[in-house]
């Protein structure tokens, strides 16, 4: 098997054979990524005996985690839509930011969000307002997406009681609840970075509006006069439903001690079961909001999900192949012996692991392992270095991660977009999160835990 600057060529090679594919021959995302996953596999070294097994397994194990939220959570904006409810939720955004700052607030939004809730499931239940604003304010989709998708990221990366971020927390022996206090301060200003204003910049070179004909096919479309009119209080209710499920969990696994209350919590607050309940209550409650026939609406969900999922567990297999590699041991290996700053090289690990590897969580959890028993002869503060491992996770999500596929699909976008908006975006929010590190860094010694 090929290991050093070989394995990094292999990599960078099948990351150009794939855009070749789909952008140059039109190839469609699944059968491209399914091929150069093959192809990847037998150039680093894998015996042909084993990589069916290490795709199927990379295809199935990202799956286990999204398949089943994928459809249900067609399903749920499927029915906000076509109850218009996300036309409510949207109107709620625009009053209490106006036009201009519609972004900004969706963006907070986001932020809010997938503190307690995984970035896919949270992008998955958000995606709906992306269209309506777009429509509403004349403003480019992408700008949206990029909006929604990076307040997500930078939570998701920065802020505990989300996993990567705990375990960071954890591994560098931080306090929890300023390391809690510093992230949201470092994450505020990266999502507005590279949210809001890079979203902003992006959308007005990339013009790209509602399809008027995805309008009028569209259920969510359904004029008022045609259906009763669902309240504004409701349609949050709606949409809050899941995240607060899934809230229970997060806060059984910290405050509460093992028994009978935790597991149940436990159980409503699993993202999948979470989803299926609000799915559930969504059909029983917006029904008399609702004149489109169910069946309709179960067809093109379903119809739409099942591409969805067949991408993003190819965008797991092509991960799972580069993960088998050891391409992170070696970058690894590579840089700790340059003479780079600790906090950029912090940064520097988690990016390039975000980026190899395809999971923030991986990253995170990888890099802090790593660095983290290090913290005292590196002679920085805990805090400070693990902000910094959180920082890099955020940027650089290449096809190899399953949630370039999430937004990519969910978004409508093409893949030249994905990356401009998604990938490149991501990179301006972390760099932002990363100077915000180095600023708290100049208050060490003034502001505890620093």
């Amino acid at each position: 098997m090929v290991t050093g600057n070989m394995l990094l060529l292999i990599f960078i090679a099948s990351l150009i054979l794939l855009f070749i594919l789909i952008l140059k021959f039109n190839v469609e995302p699944f059968i491209s990524l399914i091929a150069v996953s093959i192809v990847a596999a037998i150039f680093i070294g894998f015996p042909i005996k084993e990589i069916p097994g290490i795709i199927t397994t990379g295809f199935g194990n990202t799956l286990t985690g999204v398949g089943i939220l994928i459809g249900l959570g067609v399903i749920f904006g499927s029915l906000l839509g076509a109850s218009g409810a996300i036309e409510k939720i949207a109107e709620a955004v625009l009053k209490g930011f106006g036009v201009k700052k519609s972004a900004a607030g969706l963006s907070l939004t986001g932020v809010i969000v997938s503190i307690p809730v995984f970035f896919d499931a949270a992008f998955v239940i958000l995606s709906g307002l992306i269209k309506s604003l777009s429509r509403k304010t004349g403003i480019s989709v992408i700008t949206f997406v990029t909006a929604l998708g990076l307040g997500l990221i930078v939570s998701h990366s920065m802020i505990p009681p989300t996993p990567g971020p705990l375990v960071v927390a954890e591994n560098t022996g931080s306090d929890l609840g300023l390391f809690i206090i510093y992230a949201i301060i470092c994450a505020i200003p990266a999502t507005l970075i590279g949210g809001y204003i890079y979203g902003s910049f992006i959308g007005k070179k990339i013009q790209r509006f509602v399809d008027e004909k995805e309008v009028a096919a569209d259920n969510s479309e359904v004029t008022a006069s045609n259906r009763k009119e669902i309240s504004t209080s409701l349609s949050f209710g709606i949409l809050a439903l899941p995240i607060v499920l899934i809230l229970f969990n997060t806060v059984s696994s910290l405050w509460l001690e093992e028994g009978t209350l935790r597991t149940i919590l436990s159980f409503i607050g699993d993202k999948n079961i979470a989803l299926f309940i609000s799915v559930i209550v969504a059909l029983i409650i917006l029904r008399p909001y609702i004149n489109v026939p169910y069946t309709q609406l179960y067809e093109e969900a379903l119809n739409s999900a099942g591409m969805i999922i067949l991408v993003t567990g190819a965008g797991g297999a092509f991960g799972a192949v580069i993960n088998k590699s050891g391409i992170g041991d070696y970058l690894i290996d590579t840089m700790i012996g340059l003479s780079i700053p600790v906090l950029l090289l912090a940064f520097l690990f988690s990016q390039l692991l975000r980026a190899s590897l395809g999971s923030s969580t991986v990253a995170l959890v990888t890099t802090s392992s790593i660095m983290g028993p290090m913290v005292m002869e590196l002679g920085t503060s805990p805090i400070l270095l693990g902000l910094a491992i959180c920082a890099g996770a955020i940027g650089l999500s290449l096809p190899n991660d399953s949630g370039f596929w999430v937004v990519n699909r969910f978004g409508k976008l093409t893949i030249p977009e994905t990356i401009k908006a998604w990938s490149i975006g991501g990179f301006v929010a972390g760099l932002s999160a990363l100077a915000m590190v180095y600023i708290l860094s100049l208050f060490s010694g003034v502001l505890p835990g620093l």
